[in-house]
């Protein structure tokens, strides 16, 4: 009697273990935590750093009125002002106005005299080659040990502590680091331009 032998193969379906398939709710779990993941992270450069738009020409030519610019909301949290940095402030006779962005000329102590189209700090002179034009106005100032002396680079179209007065330490909010938009403007702002003495 002829026998004929065949070879038998599991069937798939019904026996062994099946493989898990990622099911709709893992993929909705992913797209969670990177959700997630990203409101986290924004909302941590945002505790650090801020984004403002220049509105004004009082800052030109280093500023122009359009500029987008990142400021750094923790540099005097860790550090103390120095004279020449571009920093961020609330207006002092109206803190909640927009914020005003202007240079340090003045720290706490200081005596600043504008004559002659100089601007002297404890009667020493500045270097100061980014102003657009010397000032044609003059005054002198006692800057308290609690405050700043803020001047525009277009010093005789702002509106800065030469009229209103000075700024307290307390309605300081950062310290503009990089012009980032236009891209043409791209630059940072730091203490190498800064006011110098002569």
């Amino acid at each position: 009697m002829q026998q004929y032998f065949t070879e038998t193969y599991p069937d798939p379906d019904s026996s062994g273990p099946k493989p898990k398939k990622r099911g709709t709710w893992r993929y909705a779990l992913d797209i969670l935590e990177t959700l997630i993941l990203s409101v986290l992270l924004f909302l941590a450069i945002n505790a650090v750093s801020a984004r403002i738009r220049v509105e004004s020409i009082s800052m030109q030519p280093t500023l122009y009125d359009g500029d987008f610019v990142i400021v750094n909301k923790l540099a005097y949290k860790l550090g103390d002002p120095s004279r020449g940095d571009v920093i961020i402030f609330r207006y002092p006779p109206d803190p909640d106005r927009e914020p005003y962005i202007k240079r340090i000329i003045g720290l706490p102590g200081d005596q600043v005299r504008i004559a002659d189209g100089m601007v002297y700090v404890n009667e020493v002179p500045l270097q100061e080659p980014y102003i657009s034009a010397p000032p044609n106005y003059s005054g002198s100032w006692s800057v308290p040990e609690d405050s700043l002396f803020m001047l525009g680079d277009n010093r005789n179209h702002s509106s800065d502590s030469h009229s209103w007065g000075m700024v307290p330490l307390e309605n300081v909010l950062g310290k503009a680091l990089v012009v980032y938009l236009p891209v043409a403007h791209w630059q940072t702002l730091n203490p190498d331009t800064a006011a110098a003495a002569v």
